[in-house]
């Protein structure tokens, strides 16, 4: 009688109990392998263009529409309304770009690509964070698309190049830190249309109760208190005391705050429930 012991399979098993574990990677490898992600990531957007769509034709179409159809009646001219609208757009843009990173990511699970990752030696973060490294080309292209549409449009901001530089900066780095929030929603939500409602639910707020279209002094009281505390608009006054006056304040400091923040607490998040779903 032979032993469930002496079959192949049994004795494959017993070598891969005995065999060690291979070692964590490095600092130096997890880069490496996040960059690997990250170039997969960029191929994948160069064969798929219409992933620009919403931060190529959106932009455009904001700032146009909330510029013509409120600027005379917030401001008194689309001229004047263009430093308050254009951060807001900035700001906005990136909030959408970012919900895409969990979408992505969700489809990507779905069709079974991660399996393949949890079979190779690699870090647990480099599917993740290579991603969403490849998604910066996104963030810049919506900043820059939003930039030049409302210069086109008569913007002219007070900071100079380099006040256009450091908002445009701030603005990939925000969009960058609150993508991890989605990066954490694609692993725990059930579809990528589950992720896009909650994004949606999440979006909405963030931006239209913000500072982002409208004076926060013409609010009322209780939704001023909100609008104050949101941190979207304290991006948005960042990008607006860079652009418009050059000035790096406290906003500029709080705002680096609240993406270091979110990075701190979300990343570790979306690593284990990636973790735990391998």
């Amino acid at each position: 009688m032979t032993l469930l012991t002496d079959t192949p399979v049994a004795t494959a098993q017993v070598a891969a109990a005995d065999r060690p574990l291979p070692a964590r990677p490095s600092l130096r490898a997890t880069f490496d392998q996040t960059l690997a992600m990250a170039w997969r990531a960029t191929k994948k957007m160069r064969r798929n263009p219409e992933q620009f769509f919403d931060v190529t034709i959106q932009p455009v179409l904001f700032t146009a529409m909330f510029a013509y159809i409120f600027g005379g009646a917030i401001s008194g001219s689309v001229a004047s309304y263009l430093p308050l609208i254009i951060p807001g757009i900035l700001a906005q843009t990136a909030l959408t770009a970012c919900m895409a990173t969990g979408i992505q990511m969700r489809e990507d699970m779905d069709k079974g690509v991660f399996d393949r990752f949890k079979s190779l030696p690699i870090a647990r973060i480099a599917p993740l964070a290579g991603p969403m490294l490849a998604d910066l080309v996104r963030y810049g292209t919506a900043a820059t698309i939003t930039i030049g549409v409302g210069l086109a449009m008569g913007y002219r901001p007070g900071g100079g190049v380099l006040g256009v530089l450091a908002g445009w900066a701030l603005t990939i780095v925000a969009g960058w830190s609150l993508s991890w929030i989605f990066a954490w929603l694609g692993t725990v939500a059930r579809s990528a249309q589950a992720v896009q409602g909650i994004g949606m639910m999440i979006m909405f707020p963030l931006t239209f109760l913000s500072n982002a279209f409208v004076p926060m002094e013409t609010l009322p009281g209780w939704l001023e208190a909100f609008v104050r505390i949101n941190p979207v608009s304290h991006v948005v006054t960042a990008v607006r005391d860079l652009m418009n006056d050059g000035a790096v304040t406290g906003e500029v400091g709080w705002a680096l705050v609240g993406c270091i923040a979110v990075v701190l607490i979300f990343a570790p998040l979306a690593v284990r429930s990636y973790s735990r779903k391998m």
